[in-house]
């Protein structure tokens, strides 16, 4: 099931996406999936970020490809960290250059959204608290990032976190094919067989740190192959099973 969040005429709704038809719901999935008889074309609407995030949790050095590129030990433990949900943008919306940065990266990942209050949560339960996946591109000023010696602020200008386009909440998030293709060439090109701590782990490793609410993203890591963007330039981030998620960049 593909679940939307959109924008049609000045009003946000949620919906189920099948077959370019969006079957619109009664109120936010993350209480209940309830479905009204009401129904609108996909290309009507504009498409917003599938999510509610109090915070996005991100996990840095997750595929073991990426840490062979960087001749980087693998982690004994993930290495989680935040960016600022006025960070998030959705699909088609625009990645804004800031002004000062040297550096602008893509990185290609794949995220999930939690469904429900999650506290200390073991690995076994993990999946009950996902509603589903999306893609997202952890864009980063990564000359800013080697400045400061930590990852906050050039993590979280806004727009640096595109997802979406929607949630696809029947998935195997353990064998994924996943690329980043810059105006049309693929620059990051992996599978999330390659991850080191597998989805169960980081959600009930994240929850024993802090608590998860309904709509937080919790994002797993980049493979290899991360690049610079120009301005001008399109980015697309995309996922087996779940589809493309589409940037430009702009000033």
């Amino acid at each position: 099931m593909r679940i939307v969040k959109f924008s049609y005429k000045k009003k946000e709704e949620w919906g189920v996406l099948e077959d370019g038809i969006i079957n619109i719901l009664k109120q936010s999935p993350f209480s209940k999936i309830i479905r009204t008889k009401k129904h609108i074309p996909l290309k009507k609407v504009s498409l917003l970020v599938p999510a509610q995030a109090s915070k996005v949790v991100l996990v840095g050095l997750n595929y073991r490809d990426h840490a062979r590129e960087l001749n980087m030990k693998i982690p004994r433990e993930p290495i989680i960290f935040l960016k600022s949900p006025t960070a998030l943008i959705a699909h088609k919306q625009r990645i804004i250059y800031p002004e000062g940065v040297k550096r602008l990266d893509y990185e290609a990942e794949l995220a999930l959204v939690i469904k429900k209050k999650a506290k200390n949560i073991p690995q076994k339960k993990a999946h009950e608290y996902i509603l589903g996946y999306t893609c997202l591109n952890d864009v980063t000023a990564r000359d800013l990032q080697k400045k400061d010696g930590q990852w906050t602020r050039a993590k979280s200008f806004d727009t640096f976190c595109p997802a979406g386009p929607w949630i696809e909440t029947v998935l195997n998030p353990s064998k994924l094919g996943i690329k980043a293709c810059l105006n049309s060439k693929t620059k990051q090109d992996s599978s999330t067989s390659n991850f080191i701590f597998s989805v169960p782990y980081i959600i009930s490793f994240i929850s024993r740190v802090m608590t998860l609410l309904p709509g937080d993203i919790i994002s797993t890591g980049t493979p290899p192959g991360i690049g610079k963007m120009q301005i001008g330039d399109n980015i697309t981030i995309e996922i087996d099973g779940i589809g493309r998620l589409q940037n430009k960049v702009s000033l």
